[in-house]
């Protein structure tokens, strides 16, 4: 009787099991040759050479399905131990549509407005892309699904997630502390996003492992990025110099997504946003493209939509 053993990386054995081993009883029924043996996250499983390959096949599509997913239930199970691969994967292209990712808890992440598809879109057809727009309009979210979107369709090995560290009225050097304490509340909506998207333990791996990176800009300074997609946000607040040196980051096999807002530049007076300048600068080069949120695009309370509107009318007179 030959033995082989599966290991379960990244993923929560008591989850993939599921309550009282109920994925392994269901394993047992199809395979009942087969002795499984389940303990932390290791399988031990016995039998002949041919059935334990045909059973590693099926184990690695129920791998596939829970960390696309997020979750496993008995259909699910049943579906993917009788059909074929090809019958799962037109199942898997009718499901998809315009998501993005299947969030923590079944959650739907897509675009909810037409600038965030055109977000989408863009991103497909260009290696980088700036987003526009003022707060609440998703395209920071939209920026983090599509980056969690190519790691697990395995496009990038790696997510860089970085903004300036200008402080908008604050003064980091007077918080408790060393760097990364003082940093990671400002680092903030890009963790919310992130635990959307990926269930805790990933997330947690992902983050020890330097899969997934989220770093002030300055820390960018004499990297190369390769097969990475790296979202720079908060980009009107860089200055030229720091604009330059994040864009000329860019290596082989690399995504990039620049977001910012021009409205809410917290440098001081008289410094100009590299932001703006490359909008400019960069606005015929084949590549690169641009999209401009507008209040239109505000996916928060509607009361956001109103006050942006308001502030509008009273900043342009």
């Amino acid at each position: 009787m030959n033995e082989r053993i599966i290991e379960l990386t990244e993923i929560n054995p008591g989850e993939f099991f599921g309550a009282q081993n109920s994925t392994i009883e269901q394993l047992k029924r199809y395979f009942p040759k087969i002795k499984i043996v389940a303990r932390g996250s290791k399988m031990k499983i016995f039998g002949e050479s041919d059935l334990l390959d045909e059973f590693e096949i099926r184990i690695e599509r129920l791998i596939k399905y829970y960390n696309r997913y997020n979750k496993l239930d008995e259909n699910s199970i049943e579906r993917i131990l009788t059909s074929s691969g090809n019958d799962e994967k037109n199942a898997a292209s009718k499901k998809a549509k315009d998501v993005l990712v299947h969030g923590v808890s079944g959650r739907l992440i897509k675009p909810q407005t037409e600038n965030q598809r055109k977000m989408v879109t863009l991103m497909d057809k260009n290696d980088m892309l700036f987003a526009v727009g003022p707060a609440g309009t998703g395209k920071t979210y939209t920026a983090v699904a599509l980056a969690v979107k190519a790691l697990k369709e395995k496009e990038v090995r790696r997510i860089i997630l970085t903004r300036p560290a200008v402080e908008s009225g604050e003064n980091l050097g007077f918080l408790p502390g060393d760097l990364k304490e003082k940093l990671d509340p400002y680092m903030q909506p890009l963790y919310d996003a992130l635990r959307d998207m990926i269930p805790h333990e990933r997330l947690e791996s992902h983050l020890e492992k330097g899969v997934i990176q989220i770093a002030p800009l300055a820390f960018m300074r004499g990297r190369t990025l390769d097969n990475a997609f790296v979202i720079l946000d908060e980009a009107q607040n860089t200055t030229h110099n720091q604009m330059k040196m994040f864009l000329t980051r860019m290596g082989k096999s690399a995504k990039f997504i620049i977001t910012g807002d021009p409205g809410q530049i917290d440098l001081p007076r008289k410094q100009v946003s590299g932001l703006k300048e490359s909008l400019l600068a960069l606005k015929d080069i084949d590549g690169i493209a641009q999209v401009y949120l507008d209040d239109k695009d505000v996916v928060r309370h509607k009361l956001v939509r109103k006050i942006i509107s308001a502030y509008k009318s009273i900043e342009t007179e």
